[in-house]
């Protein structure tokens, strides 16, 4: 088996889940450096026994024999690492997105393309067990063509206002997520949004820019469509649910619950309520995510998510966040 030596970017909350998977559960990964501006990450780094922590990318570069670099630092550092990791000859795993800039992503692309490495991009939700599994269903016909797909997404609670001013906003830190989803289940291609988006939960965020509930209908290329409704905040929990509706049936998926026996009485039913929030609805998938990579590091096979997926889910944002500006269906083609 090859030993692979990899670093880490970023020891922030999605960085120390990628941390831990990486120290815990592939034992052909070796963790020789981990990355952070913050002093403090430090300790996070030595008790996940990583020997070099070092506080700048050209430092991290810098050490011997490192096969790849996961970059989990905040959005607006994601294009220069990516760059300098492409640039230095590393395999490289990234959070999504890549850039809130479409030329910025394309110019990346191309540094990525010309120094042949890999580039996966980190939508983790395409390798949770059960939308996998509607996935399958789609491929191997069981439903027929799809025709529409449903997509519920919403959050038990808004995040920081402060995170919201440098997120991108909804379309970009949210329903991106969405947006690749809608893509991957059906296999189509978007050439057409429209979406409505309103202030509905927290005033404190229309006053950044951003809107806290949306609704937004995707028209793929063959006409048919996805319709992704978004709110931040669910008050029963972590809202993910997903269906696709075809000519021959329909297949779901719905939420994840932290047990599933229900209660009947006289005075009604209980059952227990979703799980709370992404770090625990999404841990499963957060660790495919990471064995496919390592998957295709050492098989020297394509990306399971690459950096053009990436750039159309962004497009796709781009083109919700200017449908609602003006009131009007946007073509990607008007984005691109």
């Amino acid at each position: 088996m090859k030993t692979l030596k990899l670093a880490i970017v970023g020891l922030g909350r999605i960085g120390k889940i990628h941390l831990k998977n990486l120290c815990r559960n592939y034992p052909e990964v070796i963790v020789v450096g981990a990355m952070d501006v913050l002093d403090a990450s430090r300790r996070i780094a030595e008790e996940s026994g990583v020997r070099h922590f070092v506080q700048t990318m050209d430092e991290l570069i810098g050490l011997p024999d490192l096969d790849g670099i996961v970059i989990c630092s905040p959005t607006n550092t994601h294009a220069d690492y990516v760059e300098k990791a492409a640039k230095s000859g590393k395999q490289i795993f990234c959070e999504k997105p890549l850039d809130l800039s479409l030329d910025r992503v394309q110019e990346v692309l191309a540094i990525v393309e010309e120094m042949g490495v890999g580039l996966m991009l980190g939508f983790n939700r395409r390798f949770d067990p059960e939308f996998k599994r509607i996935r399958e269903l789609v491929v191997n016909g069981s439903i027929g063509d799809p025709q529409i797909v449903r997509i519920t997404s919403r959050d038990p609670e808004p995040p920081p206002v402060e995170y919201l001013r440098v997120s991108g906003g909804l379309f970009l830190d949210m329903a991106i997520h969405d947006f690749d989803m809608a893509r991957y289940i059906s296999g189509k291609q978007v050439k057409e949004v429209y979406a409505k988006g309103a202030v509905l939960v927290d005033p404190e965020i229309g006053k950044v820019g951003d809107i806290d509930t949306a609704s937004i209908i995707l028209t793929f290329e063959d006409d048919t469509m996805a319709i992704i409704d978004n709110c931040r905040r669910a008050v029963y929990g972590y809202d993910q649910r997903l269906e696709v509706f075809g000519s021959k049936g329909m297949a779901q998926a719905e939420n994840n619950f932290a047990n599933n026996h229900r209660l009947y009485t006289e005075s009604g039913v209980s059952s227990a309520l979703p799980l709370h929030f992404f770090l625990e609805r999404y841990g499963a998938s957060y660790h495919q995510e990471m064995r496919e990579f390592i998957d295709a590091l050492v098989g020297g096979t394509k990306m399971p998510v690459d950096g053009n997926d990436g750039l159309m889910s962004l497009a796709i944002g781009l083109a919700a966040k200017k449908s609602v500006e003006e009131n009007r269906p946007v073509r990607i083609s008007e984005i691109m």
